[in-house]
């Protein structure tokens, strides 16, 4: 007799149902989720949208550390025992996030194996993905940045089904992610679009063709 394949896990639907605790919010583009030094007491799993982390110096000065996507977890520190947060979590889109508290955040992992492997997989992309975005922010062109920055809010960059059609996004809003001008954005996504490595028909879609502006000097 055949082995049954095996569904894969799927995060969401296991934390909506997980019982008591967790609950689900809006937020609107630029609506801060929480700021540096508010109590950790939570953890979020971004549903739909966008989440740019931050993070200010003592002088005064503000350096973007992540931006992530769908399916992303953000805010885990609190699972570290950390009292207070070390970043901001700002939305640069309309954003939707399931929001568990650390204690049932702790639970769930200790009880649930499926869910802790999930999260840790997640930890080590979490982690590649971040070495990555600084050798991005030090060594790429900010045509090579926004290209990544469109693959990796369309999810071309992890294990899951890619989203090619992405929520309405402003050239401002992904100027803002790449940390370059909205003058710039524009003259290349004029570009992409030029080359079919992206479209616009009511929102904006990716072609994985976009991959060759990353891969290719």
């Amino acid at each position: 007799m055949a082995s049954r394949k095996r569904r894969p896990f799927d995060a969401e639907t296991f934390l909506e149902s997980a019982g008591l605790g967790r609950k689900v919010v809006t937020y609107r583009r630029k609506q801060v989720v929480f700021s540096q030094g508010d109590p950790c007491d939570s953890i979020f799993y971004l549903q739909n949208g966008g989440i740019q982390l931050s993070v200010l110096s003592h002088a005064g000065k503000e350096a973007v550390i992540a931006t992530l996507g769908p399916g992303d977890f953000f805010g885990e520190s609190a699972l570290a025992g950390r009292p207070v947060r070390l970043e901001t979590a700002t939305a640069v889109m309309p954003t939707t996030a399931l929001v568990v508290p650390k204690r049932q955040m702790i639970r769930l992992l200790h009880s649930q194996q499926p869910l802790s492997a999930r999260f840790i997989a997640h930890m080590l992309i979490r982690n590649a993905r971040l070495e990555a975005d600084l050798v991005d922010q030090l060594f790429n062109s900010s045509e090579k940045r926004l290209a990544r920055t469109l693959l990796l809010l369309a999810r071309y960059s992890n294990g899951e089904k890619p989203l090619r059609r992405l929520p309405k996004i402003s050239q401002e809003t992904l100027a803002e992610m790449v940390g370059t001008t909205r003058s710039r954005v524009n003259f290349f996504m004029n570009k992409f679009k030029k080359l079919g490595f992206i479209e616009y028909n009511g929102g904006l879609t990716i072609n994985p063709s976009l991959l060759t502006v990353i891969v290719h000097d």
